[in-house]
């Protein structure tokens, strides 16, 4: 039985993509934006728009009322016990860039913090940096063959000289799942900070902050079917309070005259400047939207189209999967076919996938590999993407070899 989306219509970018003669499978970088998102951002716009926290004009009052909505709706979404451990910032690059600087004064030189070898480079570039700037040392966790963190190892090289754990839930190359529970716990046994990046994982399936018990949690809206521009930090109580600031100006200034200042704590006292108050807004669109899905509906959707998508590349000669992707996407390398000579001839063909890196150059070092082609899924995907992907991809395996 074919599989359709019911939700397909509830997004206008899908559809003018498909009336073009194209079709989108590059949902790992970016998702398409539901109708009620497009509503949200023109609504605040053509209302009025204004600065948030600062006026008492009715403007400036609507639009904070709903900027702080937004924050309420994504601790929810997240189960945080309170909103103000809802930071929110321009996009998820930012929120790890004020992790490392805002923790930077709890590391000393010799100090260590522990990585992956699966980590994007936005979970990687801020602690090599911080680790240059401190004399520190970046500890990176192996794989094992399936592209999971080794946890045999990793037992081994989280000591008691690691001050802080960094690590993806889901790889946005291997789209594997990654053993979190048991990487927190050996992090916790050694009195490290836990940095977890969501940007994936938050995507598919709710996640429960409580229960997972990490110090930090980001996440990005852009693939989260909201606007980009627009990050999520939520940070432990305990953990919140930690940190220093980072950036100056605006909004986290409580008291200020020329010699010295005092600064909001979180979350406004992170939130320097101006916000990206239309965003944000939309973000909390994008948030009742897919809280009024069928959160099981939706996962059965993708299971069903992954397991489709893994099945069509198996029977194609040739085609060897990175890894062994568990949700959403996959990615994959072409005996004797460069991987940007394959996305030139689908792109050729309306056929949206992504080739490269996947900005995680040192995983593609590790492998060995030049770079490879990913597809990844979004709920508004179906079948007939499918189709189309591997008509796609067998008529241009017929130029290339």
């Amino acid at each position: 039985m074919p599989i359709h989306s019911p939700w397909r219509a509830d997004f206008p970018g899908i559809l003018a993509l498909e009336a073009e003669g194209q079709i989108y499978l590059d949902n790992a970088a970016t998702a398409q934006k539901p109708q009620i998102m497009l509503d949200a951002l023109l609504g605040y716009y053509a209302s009025g728009a204004a600065n948030v926290h600062r006026a008492q004009h009715l403007p400036g009052e609507r639009a904070t009322r709903a900027f702080e909505a937004t924050r309420v709706k994504v601790a929810q979404w997240l189960n945080a016990e309170t909103s103000e451990q809802i930071v929110l910032t321009r996009g998820a690059t930012e929120a790890f860039n004020l992790l490392a600087y805002g923790l930077e004064d709890r590391f000393q030189p010799g100090d260590e913090v522990a990585i992956s070898a699966l980590e994007h480079h936005a979970n990687l570039l801020p602690w090599q940096q911080l680790a240059l700037r401190r004399g520190l040392e970046l500890v990176v966790l192996p794989l094992d063959a399936a592209g999971t963190i080794d946890l045999q190892q990793a037992a081994q090289l989280i000591g008691p000289r690691t001050k802080l754990l960094a690590v993806s839930q889901l790889s946005n190359v291997l789209g594997r799942w990654q053993p979190l529970e048991q990487l927190l716990r050996l992090a916790a046994a050694q009195g490290a900070i836990t940095v977890v990046d969501g940007a994936q994982g938050v995507v598919h399936g709710r996640h429960d902050m409580q229960a997972l018990a990490c110090d930090f949690y980001i996440c990005s809206s852009h693939k989260l079917y909201g606007p980009d521009g627009v990050g999520v930090l939520y940070s432990r109580a305990e953990a919140l309070r930690q940190l220093r600031h980072w950036q100056f100006g605006g909004e986290m200034v409580a008291q200020a005259d020329y010699r010295s200042a005092q600064f909001r704590p979180a979350p406004l006292g992170f939130e320097a400047g101006t916000p990206p108050v239309s965003g944000v807004i939309a973000l909390g669109a994008s948030l009742d939207y897919l809280g009024s899905l069928d959160g099981a509906a939706v996962t059965e959707h993708e299971a069903a189209l992954h397991a489709k998508l893994l099945a069509g590349l198996a029977a194609r000669d040739g085609v060897r999967l990175v890894g062994t992707p568990e949700v959403a996407l996959a990615s994959f390398v072409v005996d004797g076919v460069h991987n940007a000579d394959l996305a030139h001839l689908l792109t050729e063909q309306g056929i949206a996938v992504r080739a490269g890196h996947h900005c995680a150059m040192p995983l593609m070092q590790r492998l060995g590999l030049a770079g490879a082609i990913r597809v990844s899924l979004g709920l508004y995907n179906d079948e007939s993407d499918l189709q189309r992907l591997f008509a796609g991809l067998d008529k241009a395996l017929e130029l290339l070899r």
